[in-house]
């Protein structure tokens, strides 16, 4: 399983680029998975996980015609859900009746260990984790995976963390190829 994420199409990653991966899981008869898909068991043949973090969501619905070309599902971790307007969340809403999934990323796209530092570890999952399953599940998401912002973790967090969700989504960086792995 191939696992990948970007942000913005168009400008944190060229959506040529994104066509490319694509078209190479297809060329290689590869499935495409949602992490929804992880967090219910649904059986894993050698394939892609793409996702894509934060609000671009116009870009994301741009899109679709590229997913549907190549039979993709992808996943959409959502932050700072309370901002996004109602056009987008009906483009969200679309894209999961599409097969996408739509999942969250916390309500303000905070480091969780600097947060847990500041304020606890109760306070982080009263204050961003939680909530950002109650909206997107209030909006009728089913909201069953969940990716830290930056990829910024601690075992602790997990520990917390898994106790209400069956995945996880963190990220690694080598800093020296990559700057900032969440630039807005």
């Amino acid at each position: 399983m191939v696992e990948l994420y970007t942000h913005h199409p168009g400008v944190t990653v060229p959506v040529s680029k994104i066509e490319h991966v694509l078209a190479g899981a297809r060329d290689r008869g590869l499935a495409f998975f949602t992490y929804s898909d992880f967090a219910n068991d649904r059986p894993v043949v050698p394939g892609v996980a793409l996702s894509f973090d934060d609000t671009s969501v116009d870009a994301w619905f741009a899109l679709r015609p590229l997913f549907d070309q190549y039979g993709a599902k992808v996943t959409f971790f959502v932050s700072r859900y309370p901002g996004i307007g109602p056009v987008q969340r009906g483009e969200l809403k679309q894209l999961s009746a599409e097969g996408h999934a739509i999942e969250p990323h916390t309500m303000n796209h905070l480091r969780a260990p600097d947060y847990v530092e500041e304020n606890g570890l109760n306070a982080y999952v009263h204050d961003e984790v939680d909530p950002s399953f109650a909206l997107l599940r209030a909006d009728g998401f089913v909201a069953d995976a969940f990716a830290y912002p930056f990829g910024a973790r601690t075992d602790q967090i997990d520990h917390a963390l898994a106790k209400r969700v069956k995945v996880l989504r963190s990220v690694a960086f080598t800093y020296e190829i990559v700057g900032d792995p969440c630039p807005n």
